[in-house]
């Protein structure tokens, strides 16, 4: 490669990053109400997060004494695996000083660090695992990422929402998608493809309709949950006797350990 098109290369990261940590800053700088709101969404939701990494960890009979989540958030994810006494040392970093803040905030965690998005201050092998939830679809090159968290851990947690099926196309939800800032548009074949290119290997996967209280988190109104009971009761069924189709027809989420293939 050239000298110009390494400069060309670095100068596009550098406007990426700029890009996107403002589209962040942006998300975690709310009205008091909205932020009140959102939080308790990122809590419910950490919830059937945590419930994926231990299950995953412990079909590969795993049980970190130290764990780096990348793309922490405000943190409710690490909290809620302290609550849960799983995970050891918990760590986390960010690309938005407005999260890190708030995540500096619970004293439960031990050590919430700012980074480039791209280069993770840690040598290698630091931490048993690394920690990838709903990030990917969010980075232009997941890969590249995905291949520096494994350098630093020695395992690593992936979860990803899988939007490429029929429900997912309507415009209202591409809409959506790029509001909360998705990038990638994954299925599971894509979703294998990035963790080969990684150089990483699966060592256990799941996916998950999510349970009816995310379903039902932002309706307003009694016919609103109804309704919201209903896709899930719909959702939930498919999944369980017919998951491959569930899968193209609409949103799951997608959870996987990954090992070195070596």
């Amino acid at each position: 490669m050239s000298f110009l098109a390494i400069a060309v290369t670095i100068i596009v990261t550098m406007v990426d990053s700029a890009r996107f940590v403002r589209f962040y800053d942006d998300a975690y700088s709310r009205t008091p109400a909205e932020a009140a709101l959102y939080a308790r969404w990122r809590a419910l939701g950490a919830r059937g997060k945590a419930d994926h990494v231990i299950a995953l960890c412990a079909r590969a009979g795993r049980r970190p004494s130290s764990t780096l989540e990348v793309g922490c958030g405000d943190g409710a994810l690490l909290s809620e695996l302290r609550r849960r006494g799983f995970g050891g040392r918990l760590c986390g970093v960010e690309i938005t000083q407005a999260a890190v803040s708030i995540a500096r905030q619970r004293a439960e965690l031990d050590s919430i660090e700012l980074y480039d998005g791209v280069h993770l201050p840690s040598p290698d092998g630091a931490f048993e695992l690394g920690i990838l939830s709903h990030v990917l679809e969010h980075v232009p090159d997941p890969a590249d990422l995905l291949r520096e968290v494994a350098r630093a851990c020695e395992a690593v947690l992936v979860e990803v929402p899988l939007e490429a099926n029929l429900s997912a196309r309507r415009s209202v939800k591409r809409e959506h998608a790029a509001e909360v800032g998705h990038v990638q548009r994954l299925d599971r074949r894509a979703i294998h493809a990035i963790i080969a290119g990684a150089g990483l290997t699966i060592a256990g996967e799941l996916d998950d309709p999510l349970p009816v209280t995310v379903h039902r988190f932002f309706a307003s109104g009694g016919s609103a949950r109804a309704a919201a009971s209903a896709k899930w009761a719909l959702r939930a069924g498919l999944h369980r006797v017919a998951p491959a189709l569930a899968r193209r027809a609409f949103t799951l989420h997608y959870a996987c350990l990954c090992l070195p293939a070596s």
